[in-house]
């Protein structure tokens, strides 16, 4: 509050004398404009501050197709509640940077571009309330985790906390989904997410096309944008592995068909699809091809993204910067989110845009995931030979 330059008068500080007393407080904040107060009301509400005489939820209707209010509610992933006719109401699916809109009497979160004209779409900052994650009392991974990045953190033991969330997440019903980049196949840690995905440990995959590519242009020809994964040599004309690879199975029509009619038989893509787990493959403007499997409308690939979301406990984003942004601001703040790459930059960037629930492991992704397999007691077969049918004439 002494930040956004406002004056305040603590009323009342009642502390908890035990570890399951609450603790209370009372605070008058007052000397600001609406606008920077407004502002500020937001972020209290954010660390769990309730106004004290609160009124019901303002709304407006959506004045067109995937156009809101100028004044609507921005969300953010943290669980909330709107007050409508007295009773606070708890809104489904909550997610960060989207709107809150009434669909059959109930709030719900939708994306701007979701939202229809004449739709009910709360605005203002009234009748909403959000509730902080909590801090635990125990010395839990994810709080220690969660401090300054480091690459000297002892990894073997935070591996095996983390193959306990997952453990803990299946037993709850839960998806583990692994959001990964190509470094997973170029480093040669494409067989560890194999073995992961074909023992039930991941369950869901979100991706772009390079890894799909690579992870099956390393089954048809043995490498990796042309680099041989046994000796990290580059193989002659091994540059054009990728495109030979894509073309082939465009001519297929797509990785299920490849995988039918036995050209390809092993690798992540292989796994996932024969395990029928949820994949969403999303496209960019670098994409070589692309694969047919791969959804190059952004929009539907969030749409896509956002039907799995719900049934997510775990998420594992390695070694992908982008992908691991857009993924996790999809995610509700009460998944478990672990972000690991070998560039410490890109282990903080998720958690400062706004995902309070990641903590960040600085590591190699070939490390993590053999770690991982070893914690979760995975049987890792040794990666397949080139398939016969994937060879050069």
């Amino acid at each position: 509050m002494a930040d956004a330059d406002a004056e305040y008068t603590i009323d009342v500080f009642d502390v908890g004398h035990t570890k399951t007393d609450p603790s209370y407080a009372r605070v008058t904040v007052f000397g600001l404009d609406a606008e920077p107060f407004a502002a500020l009301l937001d972020e209290l509400r954010a660390a769990g501050g309730t106004v004290l005489e609160d009124a019901d939820a303002r709304t407006q209707q959506a004045p067109a197709d995937g156009v809101l209010p100028d004044d609507f509610y921005a969300t953010t992933n943290l669980e909330t509640e709107v007050r409508l006719g007295g009773v606070w109401i708890p809104v489904a699916l909550p997610e960060m940077d989207c709107a809150i809109v009434l669909r059959d009497g109930a709030p719900v979160t939708l994306a701007g571009y979701d939202v229809r004209a004449g739709d009910t779409v709360v605005v203002g900052h009234e009748g909403v309330r959000v509730k902080p994650l909590e801090r635990p009392r125990s010395r839990a991974v994810f709080e220690f985790m969660s401090s300054a990045v480091s690459s000297e953190k002892p990894k073997e033991s935070l591996v095996a906390e983390i193959a306990r969330e997952l453990r803990a997440a299946h037993e709850a019903g839960k998806r583990v989904l692994v959001v990964g980049g190509p470094a997973i196949v170029h480093t040669g840690a494409a067989r560890y997410l194999a073995a992961l995905i074909r023992e039930g440990h991941v369950n869901a995959l979100f991706a772009g096309n390079a890894i799909a590519v690579h992870d099956i242009e390393s089954q048809f020809f043995g490498t990796s944008l042309g680099v041989d994964l046994d000796n990290a040599y580059p193989v002659e004309h091994g540059h054009v592995h990728h495109l030979r690879t894509v073309n082939r199975i465009r001519a297929l029509g797509g990785i299920r068909a490849a995988i039918d009619r036995g050209v390809l038989r092993g690798g992540i893509m292989y796994e996932a699809y024969k395990a029928g787990i949820p994949v969403v493959l999303a496209g960019s403007v670098r994409d070589d091809g692309p694969l047919p499997d791969v959804i190059t409308d952004v929009v539907a690939a969030q749409r896509a993204m956002r039907a799995v979301v719900p049934e997510i406990g775990v998420a594992l984003m390695i070694s992908t910067l982008l992908h691991s942004i857009a993924v996790g601001n999809m995610l509700p703040a009460s998944v478990r989110v672990v972000n690991v790459d070998i560039n410490p930059a890109s282990v903080t960037k998720l958690s400062d845009r706004g995902s309070f629930q990641t903590i960040g492991l600085v590591t190699d992704a070939a490390a993590f995931l053999r770690e991982l397999c070893a914690a979760l007691k995975v049987s890792v077969e040794p990666p397949s030979p080139a398939s016969p049918a994937g060879k050069l004439a």
